[in-house]
């Protein structure tokens, strides 16, 4: 096979039809039996395929099967309560892809008559649906000659092509996608595109890259060099931020529990919480607390005995949450710095959805 060529051009044909065929091969034999590749609608390519971003497969597949139960059809989640839609993807992270999900799907009945538009271009019109996501769905769903960019196809073609530019600069990232859509068979751009990404998933992996069972290596100039694992060029992340957090676990008389919605634009948005919030440079817990409670809830509260402390890492920044059980002291809850608030029976809590953190915080009043 020829090495060393320059990495913008392509392949020469009976190479790329060698590659091409090699792959889909590979593909036939080993790919996994996912529940989204089974009766392969549209919808249900969509619905896989935003919960795949930046989560594991392993993880998606549980959430992606009781999501379809719950919300069978493009219609079924546009006319679902958007809480509802927050308690399936409770757990799965990344909360923003629910919100996106459920304002598209209200999108696609509303201007498509409730089907998934088949063009790449009137896919990325729907909200948080950016270039992979509409090929993903395009040549998977709709047979497109499109190709895609993920994380998994991004390092095959790395290493495949030799990139040793960070994969993130503009410049590379036009150069991935060119090489993507080079390599294209045209009429086989979906199943050669979910092979491309199984590869990535299975043997051209992160670290310690299955190379003597890739398909691929008489292509491969990254193994043809023994730099394979040094690509795709990983910049260093600076440390995390580290931040001491306080939630106010305030109880009425009856014993039920004050919980707050997030503002929808907000971090973890729509989903509901203990308030509190972020510490103030030299400020102490408590004093924290109460600020906190009044700016959100314009009432003042009296701290006491804590609850749990919850130490929880999010993708740019770690907190250290400390739970304290207060009792309101004056004013009537408003909102302020919140979307709703409500008391709710501690039975009642299970109904909402919350953030991994304060699931912690439930366990532990539970179990007192």
């Amino acid at each position: 096979m020829t090495m060393g060529m320059n990495p913008t051009i392509p392949l020469p044909p009976e190479e790329r039809e060698e590659l091409i065929r090699r792959l889909l091969a590979w593909a036939e034999a080993h790919r996994r039996d996912l529940p989204w590749r089974r009766d392969r609608t549209p919808y249900r390519v969509w619905v896989a395929e935003v919960m795949l971003q930046q989560t594991q497969t392993a993880t998606v597949i549980p959430y992606f099967e009781r999501f379809l139960a719950r919300f069978p059809t493009v219609e079924a989640l546009a006319a679902a309560p958007l809480d509802e839609v927050l308690k399936a993807w409770e757990g799965l992270g990344y909360y923003r892809r629910a919100h996106h999900l459920h304002a598209a799907a209200q999108e696609i009945v509303r201007r498509h008559g409730g089907r998934l538009p088949d063009t790449v271009e009137a896919l990325m019109a729907l909200p948080g649906i950016g270039r992979y996501t509409a090929g993903a769905i395009a040549s998977l769903a709709f047979g497109r000659d499109v190709p895609v960019l993920d994380g998994n196809v991004r390092r095959v073609l790395c290493r495949l092509f030799a990139i040793a530019d960070d994969p993130d600069r503009s410049a590379t990232q036009r150069r991935l996608w060119a090489l993507a859509e080079s390599l294209l068979p045209p009429g086989r751009a979906g199943p050669f595109n979910e092979a491309l990404m199984e590869l990535g998933s299975l043997v051209c992996r992160p670290r310690r890259p299955a190379c003597d069972r890739c398909p691929l290596r008489p292509f491969c100039q990254a193994h043809a060099q023994g730099i394979q694992e040094t690509l795709p060029r990983r910049r260093r992340r600076p440390p995390l931020p580290h931040y001491q957090v306080t939630a106010a676990v305030i109880q009425d008389a009856a014993g039920r529990f004050l919980i707050t919605r997030r503002p929808a634009d907000a971090m973890l948005g729509g989903l509901w919480e203990f308030p509190g919030g972020k510490c103030l440079d030299g400020e102490s817990l408590e004093s924290c607390l109460r600020r906190e409670i009044r700016e959100e809830l314009g009432v003042e509260i009296a701290v006491g005995e804590r609850v749990t402390v919850v130490r929880h890492a999010y993708t740019h920044f770690r907190i250290t949450l400390h739970a304290f059980r207060c009792r309101l002291v004056a004013g009537e809850p408003q909102t302020l710095g919140c979307e709703a608030w409500r008391w709710v029976t501690a039975d009642e809590l299970a109904d909402y959805p919350f953030p991994a953190a304060d699931h912690r915080i439930i366990a532990a009043l539970l179990s007192a």
